[in-house]
């Protein structure tokens, strides 16, 4: 289940910086990968809790992993044909079939991720027994889910090292044949192990019954916002860096991304030990007004406050930004922890909800960067701001259960 998570995050973390090499050539693109690939969610959801209900945990991952090698295959097409066939214009600017091509696959990609999260995430809960310890798992889990999203902007960043308007996805297919071939061997040794059934599903229950427990519905809004500020950060990063332009702009981009999901990773890491001692609630409410605070800060400070890095002056606020991954990196975990707490048999269908709310990845980013366009890459984090005050009210009030209703 560990295992599975490390590859959702391999997968889900091309998407901003292969929006780069898209963003270069048709400037409303930059974010079209991210946004296909979590729109995805929306439509899978609630088919995957169905799945889960229906199939079970083992046979809904096989399925998700043929569905994801499907996808990175269709995403290589398009750095193999389609570049000189035009479709339809918009904004004046004529399409080519590739770039089609490329949002098809990220949207199949989208509803394999969406099916494995469905699986790992109730099912590691449901290990650990719920509370502290579900968490804790959780977060071990998410923990390797940061190493292998440190490792995808950083390979993109050294396989295009600079964008131009010859930069193509062929510069990155060696990372889609890496996609392919874990997925590839993935299928094999899942269909070859024994994954338990945790706990059997109540099948004739409607999708919607978790959301009269006020602490899920609570929490699958504050879902919705978390993966919009967890992939908006380093997304909107990235497009910052290449706005600056000098020449290796886009590989110092990716290594702060990289650098952003690695101190994710290291927060991960000291959740999943403090995780069966210190409350969901309380590591929750700490790490989202540290986040508040950084980016607050980030966003005041003039930009001519700056550290030499690689010879070029990068403004001190970038570190801060990057900062944020140790605030991100047990919200994931906490907000399903605290979300599930006590729905017991009604989980797996808690679990479609909050994959169908995973959305949010694809739609914040995508009004982030609108506000960017409109004003600068910097201010676009009140909106970050915004989501994070949420979280911060859930993880004090919104997430407390009513016994009653349990």
């Amino acid at each position: 289940m560990c295992f599975i998570l490390a590859m959702i995050s391999f997968v889900t973390n091309m998407a901003a910086p292969f929006g780069t090499i898209w963003g270069y050539k048709y400037e409303w693109a930059g974010m079209m990968g991210n946004m296909m690939n979590f729109a995805a969610y929306l439509f899978m959801g609630i088919p995957a809790g169905k799945m889960l209900m229906r199939y079970g945990y083992k046979r809904t991952a096989l399925i998700a992993m043929g569905v994801g090698l499907i996808g990175l295959a269709v995403q290589y097409l398009s750095s193999m044909v389609g570049a000189d066939i035009p479709t339809f214009c918009y904004q004046g600017q004529t399409i080519a079939l590739n770039l089609i091509i490329y949002l098809t696959g990220a949207f199949i990609c989208g509803f394999c991720v969406c099916m494995l999260n469905t699986v790992v995430n109730p099912m590691l809960n449901l290990l650990g027994g719920g509370g502290n310890r579900g968490n804790q798992l959780i977060q071990i889990g998410g923990t390797l889910s940061s190493l292998t999203a440190t490792l995808t902007p950083l390979l993109v960043g050294v396989l295009i090292k600079q964008t131009s308007d010859k930069t193509s996805m062929s510069d990155v297919s060696p990372l889609l044949f890496i996609g392919m071939g874990v997925f590839a061997v993935s299928l094999f040794i899942i269909s070859s192990v024994n994954i338990p059934e945790p706990e059997q599903p109540v099948k004739t229950e409607k999708f919607y019954t978790p959301l009269k427990y006020k602490h899920c519905t609570l929490g699958v809004i504050a879902i919705f916002f978390y993966v919009g500020i967890e992939v908006g950060i380093p997304a909107e990063l990235l497009f910052y860096f290449t706005d600056m332009g000098f020449e290796g702009s886009a590989a110092i981009g990716g290594s702060f991304a990289a650098a952003y999901w690695l101190i994710m990773m290291a927060g991960r890491a000291i959740g999943s030990v403090i995780g069966g001692r210190v409350s969901t609630s309380t590591q929750m409410t700490f790490v989202s007004a540290l986040a508040i605070v950084l980016l607050l800060t980030a966003i005041f400070l003039p930009e001519g406050w700056a550290i030499s890095y690689n010879g070029h002056p990068i403004p001190i606020k970038c570190f801060l930004i990057v900062a944020c991954g140790f605030s991100t990196s047990i919200m994931w975990g906490g907000i399903f922890n605290l979300a599930v707490e006590g729905l017991g048999k009604y989980t797996a269908a808690a679990s479609g909800l909050f994959m169908t709310m995973v959305v949010g990845g694809g739609i914040m980013p995508f009004i982030q960067h609108a506000i960017a366009q409109h004003t600068d890459a910097i201010n676009s984090y009140w909106l970050v701001i915004a989501m994070l005050a949420y979280i911060l009210y859930y993880s004090k009030m919104g997430c407390k259960v009513d016994p009653k209703r349990l």
